[in-house]
């Protein structure tokens, strides 16, 4: 190669290097020019003044639902591409990895629900360039046709209850919330196929518990549209949805008490009075009575912040729990507090939205805070978690409404909930229990749970703890023992919590259950719950026929970002209190009698909030068989950093046993008053 040659060849080189060096300098800087994806929802121009203490006004909750709507459709490239997204790893479906139509249509169902209030302000919306009303649009006629992969059949004559009925009960709500832009504007061949479709679901079976609900919906909206229905099939599900109201605002849904007599009954039996209520006035009045006495009791299950608890089935659906709150603007009723509802709801959103392991490819997981597989159902899909899009048809109320021009306030935390004290609310009928503490501005509640066997939720933890409490999320049982907020016993097959126990009675301050053990029921408990100002003091009375291992645990601490987990010990007078601190809170457990021991135990992958955990249990390595014994513990909490006083861990002076019965007991306290315990 000559002179002139290499010289070319260089210069094409050094050329080729500066171009390269250009084009990444380029991409560099038109990164640096983009704002990072925000982890969490960021509030814009809060509004103290209205609120404050959240900052939210309807026009934020709106700005939360476009948040959850951007993530949802970032999944979506065309109008005629479904609401399918990436599966979570474990028991959620689809587990052989096909999608399905039907999990396609929990996703679209359920995002509607948030965008359907933004629809009705604004029908132009638009999410990265797909028009929302179009979308939902040509979505419900691909459910129609045959050839798209999101195609719904009509129910077969022999066919029974599924999911796909659930849906279309959802769509049913949002068809009548918002029938400008969802119905109306189809043609009439779309309509009719929509009826057919929907009516062979609506008219077909159900199961006798909040499915109810689904074909009362979609019947109720195709009668309201001039369509033959069987009215007598329609308000005889109405009687028995009524029929499961137990007052305080619970209905059972056959047979569990949990946030489905919220995020379905409430919230189903007052949508479905607003729409349809002129129609049968004596049903309208029934359900918005039940949704007056919710506003008694219901508030009092959420923290101070309006934090809800973990608890029950679904729990993925999160502050969807909070839609009742809005919806008691439908009663324009100055005795309610309006500014403390909303104050509920909108730290029940923030709750979530603020956490930055709620999303994940912008799409809520399945779990509590981030992905928690003790948590799931196999019967959750993920886009099954939009069900707390039913949040945002609060927004259906409108803008002048009391709910949303009331100034926020704390309610009751600020007037009747007392430090130094606990605050009690007892549900008679439901037989709930909710204690708060103003000391830490937490709430916990108390139910029951009967389950011989285990199933997708039966006598699993969503409902066999002792307690739930809004400060500290329940953990999953360990294999090897670990247990929180519940007993656990040694057997052949291994450890064996309780999933077998009823309410007896609520009286002069003590909550009493009867327990049994699942796979002996010869093993047999007698539980008696005293609330304090910063615990409970539990009197339990356990008897069994054979010598019995067990342990009862406190809740669990998990370990956070950048701290550790410190235990420490304090005595007085023989009594010794063991205590955990996690820089957050403390946990201290005190065996006042009949235990042997109380260690801490740290578990890996049992807690909702992080990887690592401690939990306090105490130890009897064996019941002396055919007698009767009793188990006194202090569990106790307190924020961390703050000082335990001896009369704060160690309030109780003795245990006086009766000799003639085993049915009675007298706790002394220090101050030399009584506490009678008598199962």
């Amino acid at each position: 190669m000559n002179k002139k040659n290499k010289l070319v060849v260089r210069l094409n080189h050094r050329l080729l290097r500066f171009c390269l060096l250009a084009t990444l300098l380029a991409v560099f800087t038109s990164l640096q020019g983009q704002a990072p994806e925000p982890s969490i929802f960021t509030i814009r121009e809060p509004n103290y003044k209205l609120s404050p203490q959240t900052g939210l006004t309807r026009q934020h909750w709106k700005d939360a639902a476009i948040y959850l709507l951007e993530g949802a459709f970032r999944h979506v490239p065309t109008l005629d591409s479904p609401m399918q997204f990436p599966k979570q790893a474990g028991r959620s479906y689809p587990r052989d990895g096909k999608h399905t139509a039907t999990e396609k249509m929990e996703g679209l169902c359920r995002t509607l629900f948030i965008a359907l209030p933004i629809l009705k302000d604004d029908p132009d919306v638009a999410i990265g360039g797909i028009k929302l009303a179009d979308y939902y649009r040509q979505q419900l006629r691909n459910l129609l046709d045959p050839k798209a992969d999101t195609y719904i059949e009509p129910l077969t004559a022999n066919g029974g209850p599924s999911q796909k009925l659930v849906e279309f009960g959802g769509l049913a709500v949002s068809l009548a919330a918002a029938p400008e832009i969802l119905w109306d504007p189809l043609d009439e061949a779309t309509k009719a196929a929509l009826a057919k479709t929907m009516l062979s679901y609506g008219s077909g079976p159900t199961i006798e518990m909040n499915w109810r609900f689904f074909n009362v919906m979609i019947l109720s909206f195709f009668q309201d549209k001039g369509y033959a229905i069987n009215e007598s099939y329609l308000t005889g599900l109405l009687d028995k949805c009524l029929a499961d109201y137990k007052g305080s605002g619970w209905y059972s849904d056959s047979p569990y008490y949990d946030y489905y007599s919220m995020w379905a009954f409430q919230m189903y039996g007052n949508l479905w009075t607003m729409f349809y209520g002129d129609r049968y006035p004596t049903y309208a009045t029934a359900f918005k009575q039940n949704l007056r006495e919710m506003a008694d009791n219901y508030p009092y299950m959420f923290s101070e912040k309006g934090e809800m608890i973990m608890w029950g089935r679904s729990i993925s659906y999160r502050m969807g729990a909070a839609v009742p709150f809005p919806l008691l603007g439908t009663l324009e009723d100055p005795t309610i507090n309006y500014g403390w509802m909303r104050r509920i709801a909108s730290g029940s959103l923030l709750q979530f939205l603020e956490n930055p392991d709620f999303l994940s490819d912008g799409v809520p997981t399945l779990g509590f805070y981030g992905a928690f597989e003790p948590a799931v159902q196999e019967y959750s899909c993920r886009g099954s978690a939009y069900w707390l899009g039913k949040f945002f048809l609060g927004l259906l109320i409108p803008e002048d409404n009391m709910f949303w021009t009331a100034q926020e306030n704390n309610g009751a935390w600020d007037r009747e909930i007392r430090k130094k004290e606990p605050h009690v609310k007892f549900a008679a009928g439901a037989n709930l229990l909710t204690v708060d503490y103003k000391d830490i501005g937490a709430a916990e509640i108390r139910a029951w749970c009967h389950s011989k066997s285990v199933g997708y939720y039966q006598g699993t933890e969503n409902y066999n703890k002792l307690a739930y409490h809004s400060a500290f999320p329940w953990q999953a049982d360990g294999k090897d023992g670990a247990i929180a907020m519940n007993y656990t016993f040694l057997t052949n097959k291994g450890w064996e919590s309780l999933r077998m126990y009823d309410f007896i009675k609520y009286t002069d301050g003590v909550y009493y259950r009867k327990a049994v053990l699942a796979s002996d029921e010869r093993i047999q408990l007698w539980l008696a719950d005293i609330p304090l100002a910063n615990g409970t003091l539990r009197v339990d009375k356990i008897a069994a026929q054979q010598d019995q291992a067990f342990r009862l645990g406190h809740y669990a601490l998990p370990k956070l970002a950048g701290k550790t987990i410190k235990e420490s010990k304090k005595t007085y007078k023989g009594q010794e209190a063991v205590i955990i601190d996690n820089g957050e809170y403390q946990l201290a457990m005190v065996p006042v009698h009949g235990w042997e021991k109380v260690n801490s135990i740290s578990c890996t992958d049992l807690h909702p909030v992080a990887p690592e955990s401690t939990v306090l249990n105490a130890f009897s390595a064996a019941d002396q068989a055919d007698n009767t014994n009793y188990f006194v513990t202090l569990l106790l909490w307190k924020k961390s950093g703050e000082r335990w006083s001896t009369k704060e861990l160690f309030p109780v002076k003795s245990i006086a046993i009766s000799p003639s019965t085993t049915d009675k007991l007298t706790v002394v306290w220090q101050d030399g008053s009584t506490r009678e315990v008598a199962y």
